[in-house]
């Protein structure tokens, strides 16, 4: 089961609302990173929040880490480090990892942008705005952040910023 942290005032919900919510939440990650992410990255027991003022899901915890929000303008996920690390472990081919060299991993993993001259490999279903999980070669989460170049324009280009990075991986601890 999993549990509802946070509701409108009044509002009760029933199991089939949790189970639809779980549904949903599952499908919108295989929607924007690929099928198979939504069940590898929500289990049963991920925490929901919803929003106080529009009722609509807003954060997915599990163990109390937060492992990604839903941005109420367009409903799809902003990544956490947690939620991408689940991505990466769980062996599920996401269409949203971009591989750098370890040259410049620390660099990347303290906050810095990924330039396309260091991308190694990116998925060609990439698109500019997608959201993206940078690893390094060993497949270590270093970044995750929002695409500037679509996937083959990330390693056909040797100039350029190809990710805006959000947060390193240093940057958290």
């Amino acid at each position: 089961m999993f549990i509802v942290v946070e509701l409108l005032i009044g509002q009760v919900l029933t199991v089939d609302c949790l189970e639809d919510a779980l549904r949903r939440i599952r499908s919108v990650a295989d929607y924007q990173f690929g099928k198979g992410v939504g069940e590898a990255l929500f289990l049963q027991n991920v925490e929901i929040t919803y929003s106080k003022r529009t009722g609509r899901i807003r954060y997915v915890f599990l163990n109390g880490k937060r492992l990604a929000t839903m941005r109420p303008m367009d409903g799809l996920f902003s990544l956490s480090l947690e939620g991408a690390r689940r991505i990466v472990e769980s062996g599920v081919l996401a269409k949203c990892i971009v591989t750098v060299k370890n040259d410049v991993s620390k660099f990347i993993a303290e906050g810095g942008d990924v330039f396309a001259a260091h991308v190694l490999a990116a998925d060609d279903e990439i698109r500019p705005k997608d959201e993206i999980i940078v690893v390094d070669e060993k497949g270590e989460v270093l970044a995750v952040g929002k695409a500037v170049l679509s996937g083959e324009e990330m390693t056909a280009f040797k100039v350029g910023v190809a990710v805006k990075v959000r947060r390193g991986s240093l940057e958290e601890s």
